[in-house]
């Protein structure tokens, strides 16, 4: 089977790297964003996609629209290829490339669709609280993750388990995935499914609003936000801004989920206090905050200038006191 693969953060090289190792496909050449300026010193850098593809000597070609670019355009008509293989590429594919491919264009989309659709489903399935989630493979159309779906893994997810540990799941999870649809696609042993529109749910881009924290919300509300939107939520302390990368909650609603370390945590009896206030200091862990209900244990946090710490790092190295204030 020849594919050509469109895919461009780190989240696409499992797939890209699996396909290229199954014996029964070749992958004829990539597609994968421009290079992009990444880092400090401002230095352009190619996607970690197309750092794969080159080191497999395949083509790459990186129009900055896919759906505009005459040469690109002839390059995908002249590959000769089964079907396009789609893993967060980043741009929109136009009804005229959605039918070049004798099989269509496959994506492997990071939730359980129709829930989830757009741009950052494994943030916003944890922001929500959500306890399972997967991968979905899909004939591509023209809407945003709204074509017939083809396979689904499910895989829970745990309390503690941020966008970046769920990615880096989900991401061998889709390899493994397109493995299994394409041969059954291409035999017909799958059968396309329809979505149901009104169980459809949205995951838009993250934006500035999305990583203020307000300790009025519930801990767990909030611990799912900090894990959902790693490493970006802010807050303020002492008047500068903070990041909070990590959080536990202490409530008896996620008892049961807390790996043993955390234990001890669990019989600890701060005294109550006003919203953002640190109420005690969890010796060996870090401070731990008044939400509007309940309360979250800081486990990690990121000053100005400084790198990300423990939360027990940041109370000896700020000398934090029962009493401060977050937020």
């Amino acid at each position: 089977m020849k594919l050509v693969f469109f895919g461009t953060p780190q989240f696409a090289v499992p797939s890209l790297e699996k396909l290229l190792a199954h014996p029964e496909m070749e992958v004829v050449a990539v597609v994968t964003q421009p290079d992009k300026r990444r880092g400090r010193g401002g230095k352009t850098s190619p996607s970690p996609v197309k750092a794969i593809a080159i080191n497999a000597g395949l083509p790459v070609w990186q129009p900055r629209r896919v759906k505009k670019d005459a040469d690109t355009l002839d390059q995908l008509r002249s590959a000769g290829a089964d079907a396009f293989v789609v893993v967060a590429y980043g741009q929109i594919l136009s009804p005229e490339i959605l039918e070049m491919p004798r099989l269509g264009c496959v994506n492997a989309h990071g939730s359980l669709l129709p829930r989830y659709r757009g741009a950052a489903p494994i943030q916003w399935c944890l922001y929500h609280g959500e306890t399972e989630t997967g991968i979905t493979t899909m004939l591509m159309d023209a809407g945003m993750d709204t074509g017939p779906m083809l396979l689904k893994n499910y895989t829970p997810i745990g309390l503690l388990e941020n966008a970046s540990d769920l990615a880096g799941r989900l991401a061998c999870r889709a390899g493994d995935l397109l493995q299994e649809t394409l041969p059954r696609l291409a035999d017909s042993t799958v059968e396309p499914t329809p979505q149901d529109d009104g169980e459809a749910t949205y995951a838009p881009l993250l934006g500035g609003d999305d990583y203020q924290l307000d300790w009025s919300k519930p801990a767990i509300a909030l611990h799912n936000q900090i894990r959902g939107f790693y490493p970006n939520c802010v807050t303020t302390f002492r008047g500068e801004p903070m990041k909070v990368g990590a959080t536990v909650p202490l409530g008896s609603e996620s008892e049961s989920q807390l790996p043993p370390e955390f234990a001890p945590l669990l019989s600890l009896a701060p005294k109550s206090g006003q919203v953002g206030e640190i109420v005690a200091i969890a010796k060996r862990f870090g401070p731990v905050v008044q939400t509007g209900d309940g309360y979250l244990l800081l486990s990690q946090v990121k000053l100005p200038g400084k790198r990300a710490q423990s939360g027990w790092d940041f109370v000896n190295g700020t000398r934090v006191a029962p009493g401060e204030q977050i937020g």
